[in-house]
């Protein structure tokens, strides 16, 4: 119906030339989108308005990188031919594209013989006709067949369909069973419950019993002392008995006691005589009582005075011994800027040795400017040789060929060598090469950047007399790749719509004789990286990768026969990249930077053809080899431990929740789905102990396995467990990749890498270990106490020690507080006056003085801090219902607060910790007795955390 309401157009039969281009030029950009000229040159050339030479030009060149390229192109060729050509066009439009031709001319499409212009034989373009409807009909044929086989594809979806209803409805029956279970084991805890009650009872009674019975045992030890003190008074009184009963009668005479009698008469008269004393002695008496007075007044004043000076001598001791501790934190806090300068003085000592060696090498490109003259000379008699060699063919063909000659063929220009890449048409970049490329087209030598760049190496592969002549001819210009079927293959067909495209390679069968080469074929490298294709099926059987995200992953070795050694790759090549095709897919992975373990996954992935970036870097290679022996891993990263890992018997490393982990190389022989990992100096970057550690995904299964098991454990030994803490749930919810493997797998596609033949790559959220980086502050770190409720009691108390201070709020204008908001610098601002906040200046105002600042702020400043190279030592005070704990609530209540608000507090505070970047300190209750010790605790833990690594983890949250 669409074609009957189309209206006639004009006779283009009647029209000129120019009109007929004219209505052609007019509709050329929708003739240059919408045809294919591999369908139209056939007839063209039939009806003799394309040559051979045309046809190859137009579906070879180069430059016409797609489709609508060659179109254009194919129909500058034909405004060459004339009416001739136009009418060719249309009448091929007519035939293969009749809604197009509709749209083009206003006719509607005629295969009647009148309707053609003559250019082709009645006969020959009923053949041609025929073919074409044949074609068609296989068209049509295909197309049944695709859609018979996508009915039987939708059958089998229903059939799947069914099968997923009939597993719901398994899964709803499991849920119901699994809620039964529920109720049953809620009853089962229930009565256990109970029996716990009851079990407190009985223990309750034991515990009132073992009471009276002490009581009891107390009563009697009582009795029996009083036993003993009678027993003792009664031996005494038993003494005394004997003692009188012997004197009685050991009694002496009555001469004898009137005679003691009187002299103890005579004794006591002389004793009532008062002694008379002279006036001498008495004057010498008194003087030596004056004198006696004066001496102890003077004893007195001695004695006030040493007291005073003992005083000041104790006073003077302690300010000596807070000098001393200050002296002590100086000389720590030196220590460690001295380490710091160390290390920078290493790292200034390398890069002055690595500019040296970049210096030398420019030095060095200087004098190879001759050489890059002589190259481009070089491509001037190439040019040359070329030109001669097809005059020459071009006039033996033309004495077998007919009398008429084709057109003449542009002069050829030099080209950029052909690459793979550029074969298969999955990439452009050949036709962008900058400026400063390695091999510059211009007679001028090469910049010294350009120089720099070229590297003194190239790989070959031939070993014929003619390969060594050509070296000779391309020294250190093209990397040659042999001419053999299985690289021609590869480079042919990659994907099925390079095949249909026919525009994307040469065979060495279609091309023309002067295309032919008697030499391999060329790719010329591009700057410092070299892109090579070829079939990298089994990949890791054609190569052995060393190093890791430190080294670089390097070739090692490969295998002698396979298609990589065919394509000239050798050992000391550096893997930048690797692309390949899955499931229909382009994917690209980057290898410059990754871990062994995650280059040989991704190279083991790789399914049919390929492009591997190598970068030719033998010195760095060799230095890997003498670094590690014989080809050992080069893996170096710093890791924090979210769970707690116990050791096993082969050489399994023991590891608790939050420690830093040194992993020295992820691929360890004899160690399957493990990493070699040690423990890490907190103080220096010393590895400690070392041994074996699950892998990221191994670990990962483990972590899930460890929250289903507490997920299920009552919820008494859940507290039980709880004080050692097993398990830090890290996930990459806002990152959306994971850092410590880049997934590049399909979703549809379940197989898994080398290196971990079963892990599981569903779930990519929960983070067994999280990558840290270590900071060395040169400064005193300032101090955060947790929960803040607790943490404002014990601020100012802290602050009044030597060596702390609190940090003060400033007070901001209004236009001063909205700047200073708007860069990050505002810390948080005070609860009862609002143009007062603490800054992040005021902070770094105390640093500077060489003292903590106790920060009386929350947990949302760390991150603030963080970000301005600023990082506090956290310590979260645990509570308990100890006397000691009792007595800090009691003073908090005095501040406004109430026990349960810093409960409260202290629940909300202690689950955010987990979050945070950066690792904290925690208070157990059982460490201090009363606000004294408390603070002496938090000092101690606060001098040593100043002499420790700070460990930052990339913000997850």
């Amino acid at each position: 119906m669409a074609a009957e309401c189309v209206p006639e157009g004009p006779d283009l039969k009647e029209m000129g030339d120019e009109d007929v281009w004219e209505l052609i030029n007019d509709n050329r950009h929708r003739i240059s989108l919408g045809v294919k000229p591999c369908m139209l040159i056939p007839y063209l050339r039939q009806a003799r308005v394309l040559t051979e030479m045309d046809e190859d030009e137009i579906l070879s060149s180069l430059k016409l990188t797609n489709s609508s390229m060659r179109t254009s192109h194919m129909l500058d060729l034909l405004r060459i031919q004339g009416r001739n050509g136009a009418m060719a066009l249309l009448e091929s439009l007519m035939i293969h594209y009749p809604t197009l031709y509709t749209q083009v001319t206003g006719r509607k499409p005629s295969t009647e013989p009148s309707g053609f212009s003559g250019l082709i034989k009645y006969s020959d373009l009923t053949e041609y006709l025929v073919r074409a409807l044949t074609g068609m009909q296989k068209e049509l044929q295909e197309a049944r067949q695709e859609a018979s086989r996508l009915g039987s594809r939708c059958t089998s979806l229903e059939v799947q369909l069914g099968q997923t209803l009939e597993r719901q409805e398994e899964s709803r029956r499991l849920k119901g069973d699994h809620g039964r279970m529920r109720k049953y084991l809620a009853a089962a805890h229930h009565d256990i419950l109970k029996l716990k009650d009851e079990k407190c009872g009985l223990y309750a009674r034991y515990t009132a019993a073992i009471e009276e019975r002490s009581a009891a045992n107390i009563h009697c030890s009582d009795l029996n002392l009083q036993v003993y003190q009678l027993q003792f008074e009664l031996r005494k009184a038993q003494t005394e008995t004997d003692f009188e009963r012997q004197r009685s009668l050991k009694c002496p005479t009555p001469s004898e006691t009137q005679k003691l009698r009187e002299e103890i008469s005579a004794l006591r008269r002389q004793l009532l005589v008062p002694e008379k004393f002279t006036p001498a002695r008495e004057d010498i008496l008194a003087q030596d009582l004056v004198e006696a007075r004066d001496g102890r007044m003077e004893l007195a004043e001695q004695l006030r005075c040493y007291r005073e000076e003992n005083e000041q001598l104790t006073r003077e001791r302690q300010e000596m011994v807070e000098q001393k501790e200050c002296l002590v934190l100086q000389v720590q806090k030196l220590s460690l800027d001295c380490e710091m300068y160390q290390q920078k003085s290493t790292v200034i000592q390398s890069q002055l040795r690595e500019l040296q060696a970049e210096r030398d090498h420019a030095y060095l490109s200087r004098d190879e400017a001759p050489i890059a003259r002589s190259l481009a000379e070089k491509d001037t008699l190439r040019s040359t040789h070329t030109e001669w060699k097809v005059s020459w063919e071009s006039q033996g063909s033309s004495s077998d060929s007919l009398p008429s000659s084709p057109s003449p063929r542009p002069r050829l220009r030099r080209m950029h060598a052909i690459c793979p890449d550029s074969m298969r048409g999955c990439s452009i970049e050949s036709g962008n090469i900058p400026p400063s490329s390695v091999r510059s087209q211009d007679v001028k030598p090469p910049c010294p950047e350009s120089m720099r760049r070229r590297e003194e190496t190239l790989w070959y592969n031939r070993d014929s007399s003619e390969t060594a002549e050509w070296n000779v001819l391309l020294d250190n210009d093209f990397v040659f790749i042999p001419r053999g079927n299985k690289v021609e293959q590869s480079v042919m067909s990659p994907t099925p719509s390079c095949q249909s495209d026919n525009s994307d390679g040469l065979s060495r069968a279609s091309a023309p004789p002067f295309l032919l080469r008697s030499r391999p074929r060329a790719m010329r490298v591009t700057g410092r990286v070299l892109t090579i294709s070829f079939q990298g099926e089994a990949l890791l059987s054609q190569l052995q990768v060393v190093g890791g995200n430190k080294t670089g992953v390097f070739i090692h070795q490969v295998t002698e026969g396979s298609a990589a050694k065919t394509v000239g790759i050798s050992s000391g090549a550096q893997i930048l990249e690797v692309k390949y095709e899955q499931a229909q897919q382009a994917l690209r992975m980057v290898l410059e930077d990754s871990t062994l373990e995650e280059a040989m996954w991704a190279l083991g992935q790789v399914r049919g053809f390929c492009h591997l970036s190598l970068r030719p870097n033998q010195d760095a290679y060799e230095k890997l080899l003498l670094q590690s022996g014989e080809a050992m891993s080069g893996d170096s990263f710093y890791v924090r431990v979210n769970m707690s890992l116990p050791g096993g018997s082969q050489d399994t490393l023991t590891v608790s929740c939050n420690d830093i982990i040194h992993v020295t190389s992820t691929r360890p022989e004899g160690a399957d789905c493990s990493w070699r990992a040690s423990h890490v100096h907190p103080c220096k970057l010393l590895d400690l102990k070392t041994g074996n550690l699950p892998n990221y995904y191994r670990a990962q299964r483990l972590l899930i396995r460890a929250i289903e098991d507490m997920s299920i454990q009552p919820m008494a030994l859940r507290k039980a467990q709880d004080k050692q803490k097993t398990v830090r749930i890290v996930s990459t919810g806002r990152q959306g990749r994971n850092p410590l493997w880049v997934c590049v797998e399909d979703s549809k596609d379940k197989s898994t890498g080398p290196g971990d033949a079963s892990a599981p790559r569903g779930c990519l959220t929960l983070m067994p270990y999280t990558l840290v980086t270590p900071h060395y502050p040169p400064v005193c770190r300032p101090v955060l106490l947790l929960p803040t409720i607790l943490g404002r009691v014990l601020d100012q108390k802290l602050a009044k020690w030597q060596g702390f201070q609190l940090c003060e709020p400033e007070l901001l204008s209004s236009s001063e507080h909205a700047a200073r908001l708007q860069r990050s610098e505002v810390l948080e601002e005070c609860e009862q006056e609002g143009q007062r906040c603490y800054t992040l200046q005021s902070v770094e105002r105390v640093v500077k003085q060489g003292t903590h600042c106790v920060l009386p702020l929350g947990l949302d400043c760390v991150r603030r801090l963080h970000r301005a190279e600023i990082f506090p030592i956290i310590i979260f005070i645990a509570q308990s219902k100890s006397r000691a704990a009792r007595k800090l609530k009691s003073k908090v209540q005095r501040q406004g607060w109430t026990e349960e608000q810093l409960l409260e507090c202290s629940r909300s505070e202690e689950s955010l910790l987990d979050k945070l970047p950066c690792l904290y300190r925690i208070v157990s209750p059982d460490s201090w007795d009363d606000k004294t010790t408390l603070l002496t605790t938090l000092r101690s833990i606060i001098w040593e955390e100043q002499k420790n690594i700070v460990w930052v983890e990339p913000d997850l949250w």
